[in-house]
């Protein structure tokens, strides 16, 4: 028995499919209760007692033969055994044809004043319990020639007990009618069941993808935040060092400056794991002067984000850190631009960030070969946006960085 506390430990699909399997079982169950109800009136006691434990064990290999059926429909079906159960339809079948056979041989025909006898009244009750169970594991014109067939069966039996052909043709019609009925809505069962697994595994696959976004999201904004605060922090210590080494005065205060950002970057990096770091355009425009003076880098900023959505100074912001990291790192720049135009067409605005520099390292043009992320998430950024990063050599020594984003129609029309 399944406890209270094993219940509630379960799934919300685990206790449909318990339910589900529960249900369909129990159905089985019936068939010798059934049995007895319908043919205890017209057989001996002794006789009855046979069918009626024919009917369990009959209804104890449909109950095992829907198990696996559902295990295949499902998917789940254990490897190396064959695509469908078929010893158990075997014995499934087997046991149907001998209940009826021994109906109809030791009453052969209908005790007076009831029109259907023994064999009719087993061939009803075993042979719905059977093709029930079939259509678990069959295809669908399997069973539907099954479903025919009972109801031949059903013609023939009737026959064979006297009753009149005005009789066994209804007879047959209604077995293959309520094995219709009764299939649909076990196979509908069925369907519905997959869906809700279905539906599990998807959301359960949601909230993979959801951690896996977040992972990389993550990632994105840590190498966005650390990358250029390490490339100061590695470029002062160097300055700092050499500045030791030559006896210059200098050193200290560098290294004062290596601690201002050691501990800019791990507010930075708290902000980020609680998930509110964002970057500010304006902040990261006057950073980025004074990163690359003190890389002894001259920069030029054009155009400035007031103005700008929130939103939108942050994508921008970010651009603007990891264009200062990768001429940082990239380069042996003398002059860094960073330029803001706004453009309007057809009643819609459109921001564009141009940074550029005149150091590019990449011989022939070609920016040298890594395993770096930064690019890669900006242009996922922007296109989150609805915006778009290109990043090329305009010549040997010339690298420009481009961010192009869609200005909302309020900030539009506050540009104006």
């Amino acid at each position: 028995m399944i406890r209270l506390s094993q219940w509630r430990r379960r799934g919300q699909a685990e206790r449909f499919d318990l339910w589900a399997r529960a249900s369909s079982y129990t159905m089985f169950a019936f068939e010798p209760v059934a049995l007895a109800v319908v043919v205890g009136p017209e057989v001996a006691a002794a006789a009855l007692g046979v069918m009626t434990a024919g009917a369990a064990v009959h209804a104890l290999v449909c109950a095992l033969l829907v198990s696996a059926g559902l295990e295949r429909y499902l998917g789940r079906e254990h490897r190396g055994r064959g695509s469908r159960p078929t010893g158990l339809i075997t014995v499934a079948a087997g046991l149907t044809v001998a209940q009826v056979a021994i109906g109809a041989l030791a009453y052969p025909e209908a005790t007076p004043g009831h029109p259907d006898g023994p064999a009719s009244a087993l061939l009803v009750v075993t042979v719905v319990a059977f093709v029930t169970a079939l259509s678990s594991a069959v295809p669908y014109p399997l069973t539907l020639a099954m479903i025919v067939s009972a109801g031949l069966a059903r013609w023939v039996v009737s026959r064979v007990e006297g009753a009149p052909a005005q009789a066994a043709v209804p007879a047959a019609i209604a077995l293959s009618v309520l094995l219709l009925v009764v299939v649909i809505a076990f196979r509908s069962s069925m369907w519905t069941l997959r869906v809700v697994w279905e539906l599990d595994r998807a959301r359960k696959a949601q909230a993979r993808l959801a951690v896996a976004e977040e992972r990389l999201r993550f990632a994105r904004d840590l190498h966005d935040v650390m990358g250029r605060n390490l490339s100061v922090v590695a470029l002062k210590s160097e300055l700092a060092a050499q500045l030791v080494k030559r006896g210059k005065p200098g050193a200290a205060e560098e290294m004062l400056q290596v601690r201002r950002l050691a501990q800019d970057s791990l507010t930075e990096a708290r902000a980020l794991v609680r998930g509110y770091r964002t970057a500010d355009l304006e902040a990261e425009l006057a950073g980025a002067r004074s990163v690359l003076a003190s890389a002894g880098i001259g920069c030029e900023v054009i155009g400035d984000g007031y103005g700008l959505p929130a939103d939108v100074q942050g994508a921008l912001g970010w651009v603007v850190r990891e264009g200062v990291t990768n001429v940082l790192r990239h380069s042996r720049a003398r002059v860094c631009t960073v330029s803001l135009h706004h453009t309007s067409e057809a009643g819609t605005g459109r921001l564009t960030l141009i940074m550029e520099n005149d150091g590019a390292t990449g011989p022939d043009g070609e920016r040298p070969a890594g395993t770096g992320t930064g690019i890669p998430g900006l242009t996922e950024r922007l296109a989150a946006r609805g915006g778009r990063l290109v990043a090329a050599y305009e010549r040997p020594d010339r690298f420009r960085l481009t961010a192009e984003l869609p200005l909302p129609a309020l900030a539009h029309e506050d540009l104006r």
